[in-house]
């Protein structure tokens, strides 16, 4: 059953204007440039040798997991709610002589057999469902081996950005759409609940994006992320963290 078509998570992405400006106003800055090659590295590493495999990915949006997948051999579903999101990936892919399936299909109720992806991916998608755990659910459900994504980390600084968020939309005065953070442990309980084990957090940024946008300075952001990293700060602080959960071989 599909969610309630006026949550914003549904509205924003519907406005063609919106699809069309949603690569270049997330990631087209160096500090975007930096964000959008750190999530590809962390995904394609945790998805694993994909070549010859079949991924599913959930909330594609413009395409860009969808065609890092196929660039790397698999055979790849993209999945969203826009049709005007998914016009630009069909367009992205067709520049890039991609093979790669897009379709309508909501998150909370996938269109598909149980185990019929070997892997399901899904990037910033978890933080805007109005039901996460039914979209836990649903993408363990038809994955056969694995399942990555990410989300904001409740113990990062993007639990006061999101409180923030929230205030400002309920006010009427918010011109960015609130979002949720999760703890580690209800993400892991989550996952366990469909006999899937998480084996692997990556953390991203320990300081906020935004922070490091006023500095221009991808520079900047790398060395003072390094320090972090090399602290052990990372681990716990950092967003959004990324996370790889596998089936277990009981279930």
């Amino acid at each position: 059953m599909t969610e309630r078509r006026d949550h914003y998570s549904y509205t924003v992405y519907a406005d063609p204007n919106t699809a069309r400006r949603f690569d270049q106003s997330r990631f087209g800055s160096p500090i975007g440039q930096l964000v959008a090659a750190r999530e590809a590295e962390t995904f394609s590493r945790m998805a694993g040798a994909v070549a010859g495999r079949t991924v599913l990915d959930v909330g594609t949006g413009t395409g860009r997991l969808a065609l890092l997948m196929t660039g790397a051999g698999a055979s790849v579903t993209g999945v969203d709610a826009s049709d005007e999101m998914l016009k630009v990936a069909r367009e992205r892919a067709a520049a890039q002589h991609a093979d790669v399936h897009f379709a309508i299909g909501d998150a909370h109720a996938l269109a598909f057999p149980d185990r019929s992806f070997d892997v399901v991916v899904s990037s910033r998608v978890l933080m805007h469902t109005p039901r996460w755990q039914v979209c836990v659910d649903e993408w363990c459900r038809v994955a056969r081996d694995r399942v990555v994504i990410d989300y904001p980390s409740a113990s990062s600084f993007a639990l006061l950005q999101s409180l923030w968020r929230r205030v400002s939309y309920a006010l009427g005065g918010g011109a960015r759409q609130p979002y949720r953070v999760f703890s580690d442990g209800e993400l892991r309980a989550a996952f366990e609940k469909n006999g899937f084990r998480i084996r692997e957090r990556y953390g991203q940024f320990v300081l906020p994006i935004g922070f490091y946008r006023l500095f221009r300075s991808t520079r900047i952001a790398e060395t003072t992320e390094e320090i972090f990293r090399r602290l052990g700060v990372s681990r716990v602080f950092a967003s959004p963290m990324t996370i790889l959960a596998e089936r277990c071989a009981t279930s």
